[in-house]
């Protein structure tokens, strides 16, 4: 149980062989909090390390992995010439957990759900990871909050930015939701909407992704201060679609679109 004046103890459930660089700027952000006790971080996936990464990007996403791989080694070689104090942090940050990070096979299994138990957490907080079962993220006192990046109820599911942008929205949002038995479907504790205009996609993501930490530490302070409100997600009367990975196809066609909107804007201006 939890005491009157201690930190709250936490645990962060996410998924993949290695820890995502935007989990760990939501680690860090949250040890900065002197209310908040990060107890572990939960991360499911059957094979680690490189290896795993690969497998891991070639059951999402096919024959685009060979190009994701590229470009993820692109990426990072540039940004370790170009901002090599951003390497630095994380490397920082992966140490500053590597004691409280869990690698599990099955993030249900009983071994797992027992692990859980025996921390606990007042709260779970979910950054990536798998569709979480009521026995897993109801252990928490408080329950548990996950991030989701789309306007719902109208974009659920994966790459909701991408999609968004992709069906030409005017903007796109970000959601902090107490996780329910449907997915992307918890009652909203805070949302926040940014305006798309003429941004590429990278860039609309990084803003997005500040937004939302920014939102998410909120959500996570109203809730252990007890001051969190609960709304409902708005019902819509059409069914809505469950987005997926795109294709390599729907890549293409959204590029090809972005840059036609871009031309018509300049030609507007």
């Amino acid at each position: 149980m939890h005491e009157s004046g201690q930190a709250f103890p936490v645990v962060i459930f996410t998924g993949g062989p290695a820890v995502d660089t935007q989990v760990l700027r939501f680690t860090s952000r949250l040890e900065q909090q002197s209310n908040i006790q990060l107890l572990a971080i939960i991360s499911e996936s059957p094979i680690r390390g490189f290896r795993g990464k690969v497998l891991d990007l070639w059951r999402r996403r096919g024959i685009l992995a060979p190009v994701i791989l590229i470009r993820n080694a692109l990426v990072a070689t540039l940004s370790a010439v170009v901002a090599p104090a951003h390497l630095l942090q994380r490397r920082h940050s992966l140490r500053q957990v590597r004691n409280r990070l869990h690698f599990v096979n099955n993030i249900h299994s009983a071994e797992t759900l027992q692990l859980i138990k025996n921390l606990e957490p007042a709260l779970g907080l979910v950054y990536g990871g798998p569709i979480l079962r009521p026995e897993l993220f109801s252990i928490p006192s408080l329950g548990t909050l996950g991030i989701h990046h789309g306007k719902v109820p109208h974009y659920r599911g994966k790459k909701t930015t991408f999609w968004a942008m992709y069906n030409e929205e005017p903007d796109v949002g970000v959601i902090i939701q107490k996780i329910g038995s449907n997915l992307d479907a918890g009652d909203i504790v805070m949302q926040a909407n940014l305006s798309v205009g003429r941004e590429p996609l990278p860039r609309v993501r990084r803003k997005l992704d500040e937004i939302g930490l920014d939102l998410y530490l909120s959500a996570i302070d109203a809730m252990l201060d007890g001051s969190a409100s609960y709304s409902s997600q708005p019902v819509s009367a059409a069914p809505q679609r469950l987005y997926k990975d795109p294709t390599a196809s729907d890549i293409v066609r959204f590029w090809g679109k972005y840059v036609v909107r871009l031309f018509r804007s300049f030609d507007r201006a």
